[in-house]
């Protein structure tokens, strides 16, 4: 006995598929808030089509096959297509056979024979925005549409004249502009635009607004826009517009133009206003097109905004009129896709990685995936607050986004009722029912994962770090390059490729092992000769004997640079009483406020910390007592110099220096604030500033008499 169409597994397939795609067209062409990335509502789309061509039976006139995109959203007026708005046909194969097959097809369909020249097509980017359809009248705008359902869309006039690359009158200078005609283009937004409208939101939910949201893609973004009921919104966001079409126009023994191709058609439009993508190229033959896909395919993750694939058009209007159309789609056209660059998958745990810096950065370790042309098994969760926004959970389904060689990211994720099946995409039923518990909320360890010292995050800012900067082995080689580098240490010869070897042969485990380098050691080095390894070893015993500032300078106490260590050195005269100071004992230090405060005192709370400084005492490292440098006469205390030109005797340092010693302050621009410009030979823009404010300009002879205290300032 025969199974009926409801007892068919396949069947139940069937109309499984048919809930799901009809659930996320809504979704996304509708409500503007896709839950699934393309990728995986195409994979549904075409399992879907290749049923119904198993089974043409079972084809009914409401399935998601037979419709072009979503119905009008309710509020808007709607618009009748006088000519449809048809979608082209997806050629999923993202290798050069996709062009090559198109070619062939349409080789076949015009009966050209193997000696026949080489099909001219038009190819252009696919652009991922919002399809819309623009109609001039004696070159006024007077009406857009939306796609809508192919046939009828949605009046969105009023926030397409938002949208400055849209003429709303149309260019006649260089050739008549017809008195009916149609543009069909995509309204979009540009990358760095989306960035900055997200961290405009972003801020707007900081400060506590009401009902804002971040976009999930420069695509929603864009559609949301135009979407909206309150023009002021789309004018409140970045759009833009690029042309590809027409639909509707004048026929030409009626005053309208006479194109023998579709390339023709494009360079009219730009003609009178419209922007035509740079991108757009006549192409001879499947090789080209295949060149063509490679080219953009290459050029991708570098262009301004977001494509998905390029699309090959025939170019003579005469042989498109006459490969004509297949249900809702033309035989002349067809989208060349690109691998997605989203796609969906499982969150299997999250950890969190110390950076160079202390800087701690959530992972998401996923079920891998493959997506942008690799295989994905990580995703970066930035920081505990984008954790927290999004919600993401281990054993959560997540989208994952990874665009060219930027680092993998979680983009959302997909709540409880569809899900990938053991991370291959399959679902088991529209969103709504009821899913398993979901994991924990994800919280920052109080603790660095790698050295276990304190993790602290300062106010006012998104990132955790670790407090072990001395201590911890994923900060080590970015620890020993700050303490080597010239204003701190000055420990010539130990640069980057040098410290790379020393700690990944863990040979240095942290700095006081510089201390403990042999001769025999650094010679047996990659690229290291006996005579560098003399010298870096002279730089190394050279180093020992430094000052107070500098050596405080070279911990790397986040928010401590050369001046602050200065002005601690001369405040306290010893590195025990920075040490044990309080927080309010620091405060009391000039510049010092209370973030600089509590960073020092917790750098010095951490014993690793502590046991590192007491170990380079015992190696011999040694300053001279600061307690000497306390007493020099503060004669420009409160004043705050700039320095300009070449001075007779004194370099930039040393002026430098001579001013902070005598507990003066250093600027690098001039304003109202400042007290002395010191000009020297062939002083600059700083100078003129000075005079145009009547800041006091001054010598150096001028400055080594205020700082000696022969004359007032």
């Amino acid at each position: 006995m025969c199974p009926t169409p409801s007892d068919d597994p396949l069947y139940q397939r069937l109309q499984a598929l048919h809930a799901l795609l009809h659930h996320h067209a809504h979704l996304y062409y509708v409500l503007d808030s896709p839950e699934v990335p393309d990728a995986q509502y195409d994979a549904w789309f075409e399992e879907l089509k290749a049923i119904e061509a198993e089974h043409p039976q079972w084809r009914t006139p409401d399935s998601p096959t037979q419709r072009v995109g979503g119905r009008v959203l309710d509020g808007f007026d709607t618009v009748r297509h006088r000519v449809p708005m048809l979608s082209i046909r997806t050629e999923t194969d993202t290798e050069a056979s996709g062009a090559l097959a198109f070619d062939a097809r349409i080789r076949k369909e015009l009966e050209l024979g193997d000696d026949a020249p080489p099909v001219e097509y038009v190819a252009e980017p696919k652009f991922d925005g919002l399809a819309v359809s623009l109609r001039y009248e004696a070159g006024v705008l007077v009406q857009a549409a939306t796609r809508g359902d192919g046939e009828v869309g949605e009046d969105v006039t009023q926030n397409v004249r938002t949208i400055g690359q849209i003429p709303l009158r149309l260019d006649s200078r260089q050739r008549p502009v017809p008195p009916v005609l149609e543009v069909r283009g995509e309204v979009y937004m540009r990358r760095d635009d989306f960035e900055a409208l997200n961290a405009r939101q972003r801020q707007r939910i900081a400060n506590g607004a009401k009902g804002e949201k971040t976009f999930v893609n420069p695509r929603n973004a864009a559609a949301g826009a135009i979407r909206q009921l309150d023009p002021q919104i789309a004018a409140s966001r970045p759009l833009s517009f690029f042309a590809y079409g027409w639909g509707e126009m004048t026929a030409p023994e009626q005053g309208g133009p006479a194109f023998a191709t579709h390339f023709e058609g494009l360079m009219a439009l730009r003609d009178w206003g419209f922007p035509v993508s740079d991108l757009v190229q006549r192409c001879t033959g499947a090789e080209a097109l295949v060149a063509y896909h490679r080219r953009i395919g290459a050029l991708r993750d570098q262009l301004p905004f977001d494509i998905d694939g390029v699309v090959y058009k025939v170019n003579r209007l005469d042989w498109q009129k006459r490969l004509g159309f297949v249900t809702r789609e033309p035989r002349w056209a067809i989208a060349h896709k690109y691998p997605a660059q989203e796609q969906m998958t499982t969150v299997l745990d999250i950890e969190v990685q110390v950076g160079r810096t202390g800087k701690l950065t959530p992972v998401a370790k996923l079920a891998p995936v493959f997506v942008g042309g690799v295989t994905v098994t990580n995703a970066t969760l930035h920081n505990e607050d984008e954790v927290l926004r999004k919600d993401v959970r281990i054993g959560d389904t997540v989208i994952v986004r990874r665009a060219g060689d930027v680092i993998p990211e979680v983009v959302s994720v997909v709540l409880p009722g569809v899900a990938p099946e053991q991370g291959a995409g399959t679902p088991t039923g529209p969103a709504g029912v009821a899913g398993p518990v979901r994991g924990p909320v994800f919280r920052m360890p109080t603790h660095c994962p790698v050295c276990g010292s304190d993790v602290v995050r300062e106010p006012g800012e998104a990132d955790h770090r670790c407090t072990g900067g001395l201590y911890c082995p994923a900060q080590r080689k970015q620890a020993i390059l700050h303490y080597a580098q010239r204003r701190a240490m000055d420990i010539e010869g130990l640069g980057e490729k040098l410290v790379d070897q020393l700690v990944d042969a863990q040979i240095v485990r942290g700095i006081p092992d510089l201390y403990r380098l042999s001769l025999t050691t650094l010679a047996n080095l990659d690229r290291m000769a006996e005579k560098s390894a003399s010298n870096l070893l002279a730089a190394l015993e050279k180093s020992k004997r430094t000052t107070l500032a500098r050596f405080l300078y070279a911990l790397g106490i986040r928010h401590v640079g050369e001046a602050t260590a200065k002005d601690l050195a001369r405040h306290f005269g010893s590195l025990d009483r920075i040490m044990d100071a309080s927080v309010d004992e620091l405060l009391q230090v000039r510049d010092v406020g209370p973030v600089v405060a509590q960073s020092i005192h917790t750098f010095f709370a951490q014993p690793h910390n502590r046991e590192t400084v007491e170990e380079l005492r015992a190696c011999g490292v040694h300053w001279d007592d600061e307690a000497g440098s306390a007493a020099v006469p503060q004669t420009l205390l409160g004043k705050t110099f700039v320095l300009t030109g070449t001075l007779p005797t004194l370099s930039r340092d040393q002026a430098k220096a001579l001013i902070e010693s005598a507990g003066g302050k250093v600027s690098g621009s001039v304003s109202k604030k400042t007290d002395f410009v010191v000009a020297g030979v062939e002083a600059g823009s700083k100078l003129d500033k000075a005079r145009a404010l009547g800041v006091a300009v001054i010598d150096e002879a001028r400055l080594l008499a205020l700082a000696s205290g022969s004359v007032e300032p």
